[in-house]
């Protein structure tokens, strides 16, 4: 189980952490906070894995407390206000619950949670078949044996994948191949990245993917394909 404490000044707020907690089989609540001075310094003598903290607290914002941490305990920002969703997800936050929150909206950001710190906990073996990426300000997995392409956007990617939803991330092109699994996907032109299992055919510098799907295959690119392609 992950280990969790819950900061906010609202001690009914809190009252429902702590039962939400108790019915989860994923996460221990170890203690809650009203002040954040008090969380501050029972982390630096016990650091947990989770925090859920509120963004609208007195002393400081939550935002400003996460922001001072040294450790990096993941968070699940709470709070009534929707205006500081999109600063808090900056911050790499596993989840946002907007209050009130039902315990189902809340199992699923501790689901979140407990799979990003697995994640983090088992580095990906070879064959690790998914990974993880934040998302319009959701902290998305996806299974790399449902990825159809890659395409790139300005200073987006759209990671398109086989249940006909594009997923669109801000990441670039190396630091997204470096998630991959090593050796099923190639990238081919400036702006698209295959999976090598999908390819169907190759004709005049364009591959055609399974569900009908043509892929460029630039200049710089061409040699390094060909070579894998053929062997």
């Amino acid at each position: 189980m992950i280990t969790a404490i819950a900061i906010d000044d609202e001690p009914l707020a809190l009252e429902i952490v702590e039962n939400f907690c108790a019915q989860s089989n994923l996460v221990k609540l170890e203690k809650t906070f009203t002040k954040t001075a008090e969380a501050k310094k029972y982390l630096d003598s016990f650091p947990v894995d989770l925090l859920f903290l509120d963004i609208n607290m007195p002393a400081i914002s939550g935002i400003d407390f996460f922001k001072g941490l040294k450790t990096d305990t993941m968070v699940i920002f709470t709070t009534a206000h929707p205006q500081y969703a999109v600063e808090g997800f900056e911050l790499s936050a596993v989840d946002y619950l907007l209050k009130p929150y039902s315990v189902e909206r809340f199992n699923h950001a501790v689901q979140k949670a407990a799979d990003y710190y697995n994640f983090l906990k088992h580095r990906q073996p070879a064959d690790q078949k998914h990974f993880f990426i934040r998302s319009d300000y959701t902290l998305m997995k996806i299974q790399s044996p449902a990825i159809v392409y890659i395409e790139g956007l300005a200073d987006y990617l759209k990671i398109h994948l086989d249940s006909g939803k594009t997923v669109i991330a801000r990441i670039t092109m190396k630091a997204l191949l470096e998630k991959l699994p090593f050796g099923e996907f190639i990238r081919v032109h400036r702006s698209f990245i295959i999976p090598l299992a999908r390819i169907q055919s190759v004709r005049n510098k364009h591959i055609m993917l399974a569900g009908g799907h043509e892929i460029p295959i630039g200049q710089r690119y061409e040699e390094a394909f060909f070579n894998v392609f053929k062997s």
